[in-house]
């Protein structure tokens, strides 16, 4: 495959909406004047093939979903994706990830794979370098997978959390709730929704934190700002769609703002 074949790589099902939210965010990231500027994306989205990660992670389910996400990943390395990323906080849980990285190691793939988490601790480090106390809001999967905090931790990061009954009503009522979750009504998110994270934020700050992860990838499709106050919101999913571009083709990432 020559150089110019290659493709950024997109597992878009874990959900369908973070998958969406990312390419968009590597349209809006990439310096372009015209069509032909932007980079060749490919997008693969098999939800119905890829098992609940929270369900996965509380035992609710013996299918793990690393090996419908190593499908999805062995699917863009052969349509010509040479970098890929992976849209789904939870689906980094160590149960998971390292199901799929020793798929990828064992197949000899030549696929970079980004590591959204790690992507979002060395962004934290090197653009809020101020930041000392970091909270977290998510699926009540990654709250009980806890990387979060000992990644967070291991960087220098003092952590604040929601207790395990108002994570679990946040990701009950803001991501899975039938009628009004971000989950099945995400353009626009309700207002219910959003009353729910705002809720969390709220209870995050009174905990003293600086700045929030917002560590389900469809939440800030709810919480789109860069700050509430003076609380930094920080979106991994954005941040890897940066990554991307960096690795994929640097010189077409544009400059970071907090605007945008």
């Amino acid at each position: 495959m020559s150089s110019n074949d290659a493709k950024i790589g997109i597992v878009a099902g874990a959900g369908p909406y973070a998958g969406l939210d990312l390419t968009q965010k590597i349209l809006q990231q990439t310096e372009a004047r015209k069509d032909q500027d932007y980079l060749p994306t490919i997008s693969i989205s098999t939800p119905s093939q890829i098992a609940d990660r929270t369900h996965f992670l509380l035992g609710q389910t013996t299918n793990n979903p690393a090996h419908a996400i190593f499908q999805n990943l062995t699917d863009l390395a052969e349509l010509g994706a040479t970098v890929a990323g992976i849209p789904c906080n939870t689906a980094h849980a160590p149960a998971i990830r390292d199901v799929f990285l020793e798929k990828l190691k064992e197949s000899g793939m030549q696929l970079k794979l980004l590591d959204m988490i790690s992507e979002t601790i060395n962004f934290l480090k090197e653009v809020c370098p101020d930041v000392k106390t970091v909270g977290v809001l998510s699926t009540i999967g990654t709250w009980k997978a806890g990387f979060y905090p000992k990644l967070l931790s291991a960087a220098g990061y003092d952590i604040k959390l929601l207790e395990e009954s108002e994570q679990q009503h946040l990701h009950d009522m803001a991501l899975f709730h039938p009628e009004f979750g971000i989950k099945v009504q995400a353009n626009p998110v309700s207002s219910e929704a959003r009353n729910v994270l705002l809720n969390g934020v709220r209870q995050l700050q009174r905990q003293g934190v600086q700045a929030i992860v917002l560590g389900c990838t469809e939440i800030p499709l709810g919480l789109p700002e860069a700050k509430l106050g003076a609380t930094y919101l920080i979106d991994p999913g954005l941040i890897l769609a940066r990554a991307l571009i960096r690795e994929f083709c640097p010189e077409k990432l544009l400059p970071w703002s907090w605007d945008t």
